[in-house]
């Protein structure tokens, strides 16, 4: 008789604290259920203070030495040029000289590319500049002829914009979107009867730096735009907040 009071003393206890599981559970996965995701945008304009730009040059001749030369007298007249426009002369980088062997080419009975004999000696260089005087660095690019009417054989890329201060840009738009985020999602929980609860978790996406009203595609691994000097930049910030 004792026996059995105890098995079924057991067998309620048992079943009291089972109860008692299951409604923490239920209690949880609810809980865990009463939440609300949301995106937010951060967004802002700014105008590149660096500028970075760059054209080659280059000389041909049989004689290796006076191709050489050639190209060092180029170099001096680049450079003076450079230097009477305002750029300092820390700010210019020329780069080692290439060197190619050039060949003449033909074509055989067959309709073959043969190498022909050597025809002599093809010397490039590259000049580079970066500078926070975007406007100056532009002007020059625009009025490159200038050099090419000096009888030197010049080739111009176009310029790069950059901006120095895009850390504190990001902390700006970080900021921003979180703020974004936040409203919207104690909008959409008072629409709904809700009140905002504790912020779960929160990621946040990749820094697209584009053209204003562009186009460009933004990408997984983030857009950087250097051929504006204009740039537009966004990133977005997922928040999960509970819901009571």
């Amino acid at each position: 008789m004792n026996k059995n009071i105890i098995a079924i003393a057991v067998a309620s206890l048992g079943f009291i604290i089972g109860l008692g599981l299951l409604g923490s559970a239920i209690k949880n996965r609810n809980k865990s259920e009463n939440t609300i995701s949301i995106t937010g945008l951060g967004t802002k304009q700014f105008t590149s203070d660096l500028i970075t730009w760059s054209g080659s040059f280059s000389k041909n001749n049989a004689d290796l030495k006076s191709a050489y030369d050639e190209l060092a007298m180029d170099r001096k007249v680049i450079n003076d040029y450079l230097i009477s426009k305002g750029i300092k002369q820390s700010e210019i980088v020329f780069s080692s000289v290439d060197i190619q062997k050039q060949f003449r080419n033909y074509t055989d009975s067959n309709g073959n590319n043969v190498q022909g004999e050597f025809s002599g000696y093809s010397l490039t260089q590259k000049v580079s500049i970066e500078s926070k005087e975007v406007a100056k660095i532009e002007n020059l690019s625009r009025n490159i002829t200038e050099i090419i009417n000096r009888g030197i054989e010049f080739t111009s890329s176009s310029p790069s914009y950059f901006y120095t201060k895009l850390a504190t840009v990001k902390q700006e738009m970080i900021a921003s979107a979180t703020k974004d985020a936040k409203e919207r999602a104690e909008k959409i929980a008072e629409n709904s009867g809700s009140k905002l609860g504790n912020l779960k978790k929160a990621s946040m996406g990749v820094i697209q730096i584009t053209a204003p009203n562009s186009n460009e595609d933004y990408s997984y691994g983030g857009t950087f735009n250097t051929s504006s000097k204009e740039k537009e930049a966004s990133i977005t910030i997922k928040l999960e907040y509970e819901v009571n």
